[in-house]
């Protein structure tokens, strides 16, 4: 039996979350074409009869421009020691960038084996695969260097293979039934969440979050309240819609989708609520479960 921890680190947008949810075959990470939707650290467990590998997507790391940017690049980076390895998650179709050589630089602090990750080779001709692995080659000392494509799923049993090699515990950590740690307060939250990005234009969701007020599960039936947080009152009244046809439309994505999870009927009810710079006031970031690490 072999187990261990293993990071999803690197810019925004990079495909991270899809990533991990290609690795572990279920959806346990929200997903948009949107920068940074990835806000908190998410749990994705891989099971195999003799593995079990515990896979920790991270916030994209970005300039911080409030305390929450600050907070989320904290939990990305705090996982950069005392795992089994790290993937450095890149988007190879868009070339090195100046993130990029910022995250190496962090990475030299680590005394982890770090796996290049080049993703999005569905964009790529075989050529331009052997160009962008020359390019990332001479400016980190990678333990090693995988070309896949988390959206068709595409070398990504090699890359697990390569990962197993770094495995170093002997126990498993959670029940082989068990696809993430996180809570279904987390995941409820999330899943509302993503319906927000699909349906709003794109300069709204960095200003909203979302969090999950009651969860009560009865027999035939679970009765769920999410609370939609803005920071302006424009942004409320563009979430809610005419005669509130938006929120109708959001409510409906979740609803659907959190059904289809929990195998049973879901009455979901939404609040949209005005925090006035809510990313900057620690008492809000805590109670909507961002953690300062």
């Amino acid at each position: 039996m072999k187990s261990g921890f293993v990071s999803l680190i690197g810019r925004p947008n990079v495909g991270k979350s899809t990533l991990l949810n290609t690795l572990i075959n279920e959806k346990v990470a929200i997903t948009s074409k949107v920068a940074g939707t990835t806000r908190n650290i998410i749990q994705g467990i891989y099971n195999e009869p003799e593995y079990q590998i515990v896979f920790m997507d991270t916030p994209g790391i970005i300039k911080p421009l409030n305390k929450l940017g600050k907070i989320t690049n904290k939990q990305a980076l705090s996982l950069t020691k005392d795992i089994d390895c790290l993937l450095f998650v890149v988007d190879a179709s868009a070339g090195l960038g100046i993130g990029d050589k910022y995250i190496m630089e962090v990475l030299k602090k680590t005394e982890s084996p770090v796996i290049l990750v080049l993703n999005k080779i569905d964009k790529l001709t075989n050529v331009d695969i052997m160009y962008s692995i020359n390019e990332y080659k001479d400016l980190y000392p990678f333990a090693e260097i995988v070309p896949v494509s988390a959206k068709e799923n595409d070398n990504v049993e090699r890359l697990i293979e390569v990962i197993k090699k770094y495995l170093k515990d002997e126990i498993r950590y959670f029940d082989p039934h068990i696809k993430t740690s996180n809570s279904v307060y987390f995941m409820v939250s999330e899943i509302v969440r993503e319906k927000l990005f699909n349906v709003l234009t794109e300069e709204l969701p960095h200003s909203l979050t979302c969090h999950t007020t009651f969860y009560e599960e009865k027999k035939d039936i679970i009765n769920i309240g999410v609370d939609i947080i803005v920071d302006r009152d424009p942004i409320k009244k563009i979430i809610i819609g005419k005669k509130g046809d938006r929120l109708k439309e959001i409510g409906t994505l979740a609803r659907h989708e959190l059904e289809h999870s929990f195998h049973k009927k879901v009455y979901l009810e939404l609040y949209v609520k005005t925090i006035k710079n809510w990313k900057d006031k620690e008492k809000y970031i805590k109670e909507l479960g961002f953690l300062d690490f």
